[in-house]
């Protein structure tokens, strides 16, 4: 059973903030938004570490959009309802395609410097892709570039008050409705946000697992808390590993970005046999989660811990060029990108599913949006295809916009809310020995392959953890790690569920897809008594 509120408070005894418009996180998705927002509204932007910590910031390969003339939105459409495998809302993914372009030069105009060649917008293919059509920034740092673009014009509006540091601990409802958010101050001290429309930004979950090219900070709480707030959760079981991650002793599991393949790398196993030929004809551009089991069956079948990644037969200048960030982290270890073979292997990325929302990233909660990789728009189905992230985050985001524009203000509060659940005192076992079991339980028994056995154990495994919501809860580690178990319950039941093989779930047991039964989405949601409800949907 899951608590509605993860501590104690009393509406009437803590001091009260009023806003237009809450953006809670910022990555593209979060900055963009507020961005977008403050043209109209008053937008407090809260994030818990700072502007500059988010997936986005790490988004190395680039954005996905339809510039060149010999692309179209057709073609861009089809490579994402391919990858998707058969579970994309095809609406929502005609809006990605027709919008996306537009929402590219919105980010020009907001200062983002692309690559060009010959004066022209720079593009590049990348795996699944049919087409050139990925804008990257300074060969392979697009995510830093539109991150220090972006804040450094959210820091200049005088329309935006931004919190760092801050953590929002739950989302305050009434009647179904939004009413804002309960707020952790620096401090340690709580203060309540209200606002017309309060906006999830707050990334993926990919601290669910030991190995991720996430940072510290992703650990699903806005999955979490809309799930508390009477939101819907969609297609969670569907985890995208990466399948070309660093692997290397000392050095943290760094992206080595598909862009890299999509420049000619070679994948080898450890014999320095290249293997792809044997899983799938697109070899190392085949679509994520092909190549990511492709490189697992091989480190099975030659007891190995890794791959490499080969791109030394093309041009040290090519190299050096196009994947400057990439040769630079890699030479901190004494890997010469240009000239040695890289050991890789996959690490949890993307999370697919989310916050089901509308296609104007509105959620089954009134004045509750979410936008970007914690919400479930339809766009990247059982598979997202590669750079299509940060197109969906500029262009849902420029979309609530226009579903909050027709918003009335908030009314005044109803009845005071008062909770008081007696909780008991503070978990004696560390948090983070607690985070650390949790991944570890999280990469074996619910990691790339995946069958019942393992599963049911995973769940009892989880299942033991769940007295934690029972204490008394005052650190922002503490909620991240109740956020986290949230988010691992949900995945793993969501794929105990489905009994097939498609996109980033892998069942062993069930290896083939299965489109009889389940061209179908699982959906989470709470009940008002806290019990955790599931339905299937059809997609």
């Amino acid at each position: 059973m899951f608590p509605r509120y993860l501590v104690d408070f009393d509406t009437e005894q803590l001091p009260r903030v009023r806003t237009g418009v809450i953006v809670i996180g910022a990555g593209i998705a979060g900055l963009f938004t507020a961005i977008k927002a403050s043209e109209t509204k008053r937008v407090l932007m809260i994030t818990k570490k700072s502007l500059l910590d988010s997936n986005t910031r790490y988004a190395q390969g680039g954005i996905a959009a339809v510039i060149s003339d010999e692309d179209s939105p057709e073609y861009h459409r089809n490579d994402t309802l391919i990858a998707g495998a058969g579970l994309c809302d095809e609406a929502a993914v005609n809006v990605l395609v027709h919008e996306g372009p537009e929402g590219v030069h919105d980010l020009i105009r907001m200062g983002t410097v692309f690559d060009e060649e010959n004066g022209e917008l720079a593009l590049t293919k990348e795996g699944a892709h049919s087409h050139r059509r990925i804008l990257h920034a300074q060969g392979d740092a697009t995510g830093a570039e539109i991150v220090r673009s972006l804040s450094e014009r959210t820091k200049s509006d005088p329309n935006i008050e931004l919190w760092d540091d801050h953590y929002v601990i739950d989302l305050l409802t009434e009647n179904g409705e939004c009413r804002g958010a309960l707020v952790q101050r620096p401090d340690g001290q709580r203060v309540i946000v209200e606002a017309d429309a309060t906006i999830l930004c707050s990334g993926g979950a990919g601290q669910l697992y030991r190995y991720t090219t996430n940072p510290d900070i992703a650990t699903g709480d806005g999955i979490a808390i809309a799930l508390r707030a009477g939101a819907e959760i969609r297609d969670v079981e569907f985890i995208q590993f990466h399948p070309t991650a660093l692997c290397y002793p000392g050095a943290p599991r760094f992206l080595i970005s598909e862009a890299v393949r999509g420049e000619g790398a070679f994948l080898r196993n450890i014999n320095g046999e290249r293997f792809m030929e044997r899983y799938h004809e697109q070899l190392e551009l085949a679509p994520r989660d092909v190549v990511a089991r492709a490189i697992v069956s091989e480190m099975e079948a030659t007891k190995s811990t890794f791959v490499y990644i080969d791109i030394t037969h093309e041009s040290e200048e090519l190299v050096k060029h196009r994947f400057p960030t990439i040769y630079e982290y890699c030479l901190q270890y004494g890997l010469d990108l240009s000239t040695d073979w890289i050991p890789v292997a996959p690490a949890a990325h993307y999370m697919m599913g989310g916050v089901k929302t509308d296609l104007h990233g509105e959620t089954a909660v009134k004045r509750l949006f979410a936008c970007g990789e914690v919400s479930s728009t339809g766009v990247h189905g059982a598979n997202r295809l590669a750079s299509n992230s940060l197109s969906e985050a500029i262009v849902f985001g420029r979309r609530i916009l226009e579903r909050i524009a027709g918003l009335p203000e908030l009314g005044a509060a109803g009845e005071r809310l008062n909770v008081a659940a007696h909780r008991s005192e503070a978990p004696q076992q560390a948090v983070v020995e607690k985070r650390l079991k949790l991944q570890k339980v999280m990469l074996r028994e619910v990691g790339l392959k995946r069958e019942q056995k393992s599963l049911l154990h995973g769940l009892e495994e989880l299942k033991r953890q769940m007295s934690f919501f029972e204490y008394h809860l005052t650190k922002r580690e503490e909620y991240e790690f109740a956020n986290l178990l949230t988010c691992a319950m949900l995945t793993t039941k969501a794929a105990l569920r489905r009994e097939e093989s498609r996109g980033g779930h892998y069942r062993a047991d069930f290896p083939m897809r299965d489109d009889e039964r389940w061209i179908k989405h699982v959906v989470f949601r709470l009940s008002p008594e806290g019990q955790l409800e599931e339905s299937i949907q059809d997609a």
